[in-house]
């Protein structure tokens, strides 16, 4: 599993191959147990041992907003807000900013766009001639409790509207009643209804109970194909957190080893300062090296966390911190 030949080719607007998946292996993960207090200890130790100051810091920001997937997902959501979304995406930051900061040559973007399904087209539209790609929730979002059919027609009719990426949801009974057949195949099911599209997983972390069985369910989800594996839909009442992060790329690294592949982690939920991508990241670093903090490999769902990022920016150029209806998103 670990040639190149053996992967499939990248997505539009990718440059990072598709993940062929795994024959479900449970001996991955069975036998892991997860050591909680150590968990704990470990990721509260990140924040308080490392830091990153001035140009550095600028460029680490910088970073987490080509990491960002903007999002809208709101029930009154119209063609309009979207369009405006994707405006920030393309801009995120205001032309003297990035004069100031000396990236005209190379202007940042997000990371992605993600609506839901039948705001898709728009996105897509509005995009075109960007390297932004649109993503979009399907598969019963935010419970994934529709009948699978359901919603594979739901990931069926984003891609051919021209989503990029689907974030799907797993079925948390499967990973409650360990029951990792079903699991494996629903992932599977959903990851051959993408097509091209990349597959994000997310795992309702705050839902699951355990970590041990965050941890398997995130192997399982990367087994099945995965391309992402995300924490959260943010609806939970426990979303990202620093411990379900650090399970999520043991469980990461744990499949490189394996298989040889890199797949790619999203925290999603609960982030929302400039002060929590500048953690994630160092999270990111930390466990998983450079490569994991590119936004091929790296992604936050976080789209208020642009504001600040913003007005932190601004403040390292001009020493002041200005009103955020200054940088307001979108």
């Amino acid at each position: 599993m670990n040639e190149a030949s053996q992967f499939e080719p990248a997505g539009a607007g990718h440059n990072r191959k598709r993940n062929a998946g795994a024959p479900l292996e449970t001996s991955w993960f069975e036998p892991v147990g997860v050591n909680a207090s150590a968990v704990e200890r470990r990721a509260a130790s990140l924040p308080a041992r490392r830091s990153v100051k001035k140009e550095f810091q600028a460029a680490w920001l910088v970073r987490a907003i080509t990491c960002i997937d903007l999002t809208t997902l709101a029930g009154d959501d119209t063609p309009g807000r979207v369009v405006r979304l994707c405006a920030k995406a393309r801009h995120p930051l205001d032309e003297d900013l990035i004069e100031a900061l000396g990236l005209a040559d190379d202007p940042p973007q997000v990371g992605a766009v993600c609506v839901y399904p039948t705001m898709v087209a728009t996105a897509v539209k509005a995009l075109a001639g960007s390297s932004v790609p649109v993503a979009s929730v399907a598969a019963g979002f935010p419970t994934g409790l529709t009948p699978l059919k359901q919603r594979l027609a739901e990931i069926d009719y984003a891609v051919g509207e021209g989503a990029d990426e689907i974030d799907i949801v797993i079925t948390r009974a499967h990973v409650l009643n360990r029951d990792w057949n079903a699991l494996y195949d629903e992932v599977s099911a959903m990851r051959e209804a993408c097509g091209q599209a990349h597959l994000k997983a997310i795992l309702a972390a705050g839902d699951l109970r355990t970590l041990r069985n965050l941890y398997a369910a995130s192997m399982v989800a990367m087994q099945a194909g995965a391309d992402f594996i995300k924490t959260s839909t943010g609806k939970e009442e426990v979303n990202a957190t620093l411990p379900y992060s650090l399970v999520m790329l043991r469980a990461l690294r744990d499949y490189r080893d394996f298989t040889g592949f890199e797949i790619g982690f999203k925290p999603a939920g609960g982030l929302r300062s400039a002060k929590d991508a500048l953690t994630w990241l160092i999270l990111m670093k930390e466990e998983l090296g450079l490569n994991w903090m590119q936004n091929d490999l790296f992604r936050i769902g976080a789209s208020a966390m642009l504001t600040d990022l913003e007005r932190q920016l601004s403040h390292y150029v001009t020493g002041r911190y200005s009103a955020n209806d200054r940088h307001a998103m979108a």
